[in-house]
C-alpha cells in the first residue's frame, strides 16, 4: 500500500458514489480527510461514519463559487496548516444537454449545455487554482481529477458532459506542464479515466429495473474486454498511486480504469 496516513487530503464531490468508496479507502490509509459537497445531511453521515477510522472534517461549498472555496481553504489551512492533496471528484450531467433517442444534437438545451460544460470544467479548475496555491507555495502536492470514457471517442447521448470532461482533461494536462515548470518537480497534476461503474446517475441508462442490462448496457460490455462493470473499489488503488511519493516523476497523465474498453476496436 502506498503511504497517504497523515496526508491532508481534500476530496470535492465526496458524497458521490465512487468518492464516497474512495473515501473510505483513504479513511483506512489513515489520511487526514476533508470532505467537500453540496448536502450538509450528506455529508453528516459520511463524517460519522469515516470519524470511527480517521481524522474528518466537512464542508458545504459551491466549487463554481471562488469566494466559497477561499473561505474554505482559509479554515482548512488554520486548521491543518498545509493542503498535500486535492482529488476533483466533482461531475455531472443535466438532461437538456442529453441527446435521447428520439433528438438529435438540434434539440439539445444551451442553458443546460452550458452549466454541464461549467460542472465538469470550471468545477475542477477553480478548485485546483483555489488550493492548489498553498501547494505552489509550499513547492509540493498533488492533484488528481477524475475524466471520462467519454473524452477519447465519441459516445452517443452525452455531447454536454463530454465537452466538459473534454476540456477539463486538456486542463489537467495544462496544469501538469504550469505547475512543474514554474513551482518544481513537488506538485503533480493527473487524472483516472473511469469505465463504466454502475451509479446513482448512470444505472437506469444501463440496466433495466428487473437487473438485466439495457440495449446501451449490452453495448458496453460488448466492449469492453473484461465484459463487466467495474466495482468503485477498483479506483481506489490507483488514486492512491497518483497521490503518494510512489509517482513521484508522474505527471500530466490520464489513467483509464476501465477493464480495457479504451484498449479495444469492437473487433
Amino acid at each position: 500500500m502506498f503511504s497517504l496516513q497523515n496526508k491532508v487530503i481534500i476530496l470535492t464531490g465526496a458524497t458521490g458514489s465512487l468518492a464516497g468508496s474512495l473515501a473510505f479507502s483513504l479513511a483506512n490509509a489513515k489520511a487526514k480527510i476533508i470532505l467537500l459537497g453540496r448536502s450538509q445531511d450528506l455529508l453528516n453521515v459520511l463524517v460519522a461514519k469515516l470519524s470511527q477510522l480517521t481524522e474528518v472534517s466537512s464542508y458545504v461549498v459551491n466549487v463554481l463559487n471562488r469566494d466559497s472555496l477561499e473561505s474554505v481553504k482559509k479554515s482548512i489551512m488554520d486548521k491543518y496548516g498545509q493542503i498535500d492533496v486535492l482529488i476533483n471528484a466533482v461531475g455531472g450531467n443535466l438532461p437538456g444537454a442529453v441527446i435521447s433517442d428520439d433528438q438529435s444534437i438540434f434539440d439539445i438545451s444551451e442553458t443546460d449545455f452550458d452549466e454541464v460544460v461549467d460542472l465538469n470544467l470550471k468545477g475542477t479548475l477553480l478548485p485546483s487554482i483555489v488550493f492548489g496555491k498553498p501547494m505552489s507555495e509550499k513547492g509540493k502536492g498533488a492533484i488528481v481529477n477524475y475524466s471520462s470514457m467519454t473524452v477519447k471517442q465519441a459516445m452517443t447521448r452525452v455531447v454536454g458532459y463530454s465537452a466538459g470532461k473534454a476540456a477539463m482533461e486538456n486542463f489537467t494536462r495544462w496544469m501538469a506542464v504550469e505547475m512543474a515548470i514554474k513551482f518544481g518537480d513537488g506538485i503533480r497534476v493527473n487524472a483516472v479515466a473511469p469505465g463504466f461503474f454502475i451509479g446513482k446517475q448512470n444505472q437506469k441508462l444501463l440496466l433495466n429495473d428487473d437487473g438485466s442490462l439495457t440495449e446501451r448496457g449490452k453495448k458496453i460490455i460488448q466492449n469492453t474486454p473484461m465484459k463487466r462493470f467495474g466495482e468503485a473499489k477498483e479506483l481506489n488503488g490507483a488514486i492512491h498511486f497518483l497521490c503518494s511519493e510512489n509517482a513521484s516523476f508522474i505527471t500530466g497523465i490520464v489513467l483509464p480504469i476501465d477493464g480495457g474498453f479504451s484498449a479495444f476496436t469492437g473487433v
